[in-house]
């Protein structure tokens, strides 16, 4: 797939390749303001958090913001304001807070890139999107979004393993994929070794498929995706979780940037798309 450039004006931290498009929303970051003018305007706020250099991020600006449907439908039904997750400006946060960009993502627990969080018209959350969804998911999601987030069927592990669930449904794309190659890298598998892995199949699932939901030894959940996710990512989360590293570095996306560095100092290759 080609990759094309098309922002002159970069928001600070972002690069072209990740420049939310011209229909994004300039504001003062002060959360109290932006949500009462966008329901003035009969509206929801968006909330974008993104890095320089995330291949999620840059599919997110080049595929689905570029999507007339999509793009209508945003601008149509939300204030869409971009941060990044390690940005230094101030933000008033709903609840009179001040704080950095990167402490405001760190407070709303944010672990992927692109993150969405969608609030409704008296700054509660109505939807999260943690990671990049196809064009159709990410239509379906904002529904949700304008509508409130359905409940999702909670699921339990026994304690005394790690433990791996991953939720998948027939006539599923994405599903298919994932089995067919990324459950197959042998880097991955390495990984689902030292996991308690359970396949549940759901006829009609509520949220996307497929999703990954990753428990400790306790039986607590630490992670769960709920994204497409490519292979190194996909290794990644499992290494996050076996390794032990969820418990020294709570940030899911500074142990991803801390585990590309090593391989790559090893000399291995870090393509994080393939």
């Amino acid at each position: 797939m080609k990759w094309f450039l098309v922002f002159a004006l970069l928001l600070p931290g972002f690069s072209s390749a990740e420049e939310p498009p011209a229909w994004f929303t300039d504001t003062l970051l002060d959360f109290r303001e932006d949500v009462a003018d966008a329901a003035r305007e009969k509206k929801r706020v968006m909330v974008y958090f993104g890095q320089d250099g995330c291949p999620y991020c840059k599919r997110l600006m080049e595929v689905n913001f570029k999507d007339p449907t999509i793009v209508a439908k945003m601008r149509r039904h939300f204030m869409a304001i971009a941060l990044n997750i390690y940005g230094d400006r101030e933000v008033t946060w709903t609840d009179g807070r001040t704080m950095s960009e990167k402490q405001l993502a760190a407070a709303l627990r944010v672990q992927f890139t692109p993150t969405l969080v969608f609030f409704d018209e008296k700054g509660g959350e109505a939807l999260r999107i943690n990671g990049y969804l196809p064009p159709d998911r990410f239509l379906a999601a904002l529904d949700s979004a304008l509508m409130g987030s359905p409940k999702t069927k909670p699921l339990a592990a026994k304690p005394g393993r790690l433990t791996a669930i991953l939720v998948v449904s027939p006539k599923c794309a994405a599903c298919d994929e994932l089995e067919r190659d990324s459950l197959k890298r042998p880097e991955v598998r390495a990984l689902l070794d030292k996991f308690e892995f359970v396949r549940k199949s759901e006829a009609k699932p509520v949220g996307y498929v497929p999703s990954l939901i990753l428990y400790d030894r306790s039986g607590r959940e630490v992670l769960r995706t709920e994204a497409y996710l490519r292979p190194f990512h996909l290794a990644a989360a499992l290494d996050y979780v076996a390794s032990g590293a969820h418990a020294r570095e709570p940030s899911f996306q500074r142990f991803l940037q801390a585990r590309a560095e090593e391989m790559r100092s090893r000399g291995q290759a870090v393509n994080l798309w393939d």
